[in-house]
């Protein structure tokens, strides 16, 4: 059963919030009025909305829509920030669930944002930096931490189980053999319910998975080879093509 948590805008767009998390912590399905931006400054985040997953980094954020139903879980001991927005501050705020890049500007005015009044006078320092807080909302790279979750029954099978067994050599060839459909149809229905290709979904799912797992203090090589790597240096080569730079600089 989710509940909804309100939240008085009145006096200001937005309420920042801080809050810590022990390894392990879930919530239960639950949404807000508001728009909400849970921001990492540790550990790692799974939320999971009606619309599929996304896994937050340390340092990342997840940008959630007013009236978004999610739960989440925790990985590591998450050190959370979170503003709750009022929806109508800006007309232009994003309108998607996404995980995104916080820029050093943004986490430091989250930071100071805790200690704000509720309520300010106009031209205010407080008036700007909650105004800027708006702005870089605004412009925040969206970045590829998302598991789109397909309807169809047989599809959304597949993708279970791909995360069961992230580990397993999931080649097109394998998954339309299991499904008893041709290689074509099964990548046609693919696209057609996540928006995606079957690689890409595969791919994503092993680095989010990879997460997870380097949150909990395994070790690059453990978990290459748990995933179906070759070696450290692939397993390496495509987290650096993702996110920039390698597993060990990124934790």
């Amino acid at each position: 059963m989710s509940t909804t948590l309100q939240f008085n805008f009145a006096t200001r767009p937005l309420v920042p919030f801080a809050h810590d998390y022990p390894h392990g912590a879930t919530e239960p399905w639950h949404s807000h009025d508001c728009a909400q931006l849970l921001h990492t400054l540790s550990g790692v985040v799974r939320i999971e909305t009606e619309q599929g997953y996304w896994v937050v980094p340390p340092s990342r954020g997840v940008w959630l829509p007013a009236g978004t139903r999610h739960r989440l879980q925790v990985t590591g001991q998450v050190a959370a920030r979170t503003l709750f927005i009022d929806p109508f501050a800006r007309a232009d705020l994003p309108s998607v669930c996404q995980v995104v890049q916080v820029s050093n500007l943004l986490r430091e005015l989250i930071i100071s944002s805790l200690e704000l009044p509720g309520r300010y006078e106009a031209g205010s320092r407080e008036e700007r930096i909650y105004e800027l807080i708006l702005d870089e909302i605004r412009v925040m790279t969206v970045m590829p931490f998302n598991l789109p979750e397909p309807q169809a029954p047989t599809i959304q099978a597949l993708c279970r189980q791909v995360q069961a067994e992230p580990g397993k050599s999931w080649t097109t060839t394998v998954a339309a053999a299991q499904l008893n459909m041709s290689e074509r149809t099964l990548l046609r229905h693919f696209r057609e319910q996540t928006g995606m290709a079957f690689s890409e979904w595969v791919r994503r799912a092993r680095l989010m998975e990879a997460l997870n797992r380097l949150a909990q203090g395994q070790s690059v090589l453990r978990v290459a080879l748990d995933l179906g790597y070759e070696s450290h240096s692939a397993f390496s080569a495509m987290f650096r093509r993702t996110l920039g730079v390698s597993p060990s600089e990124y934790f």
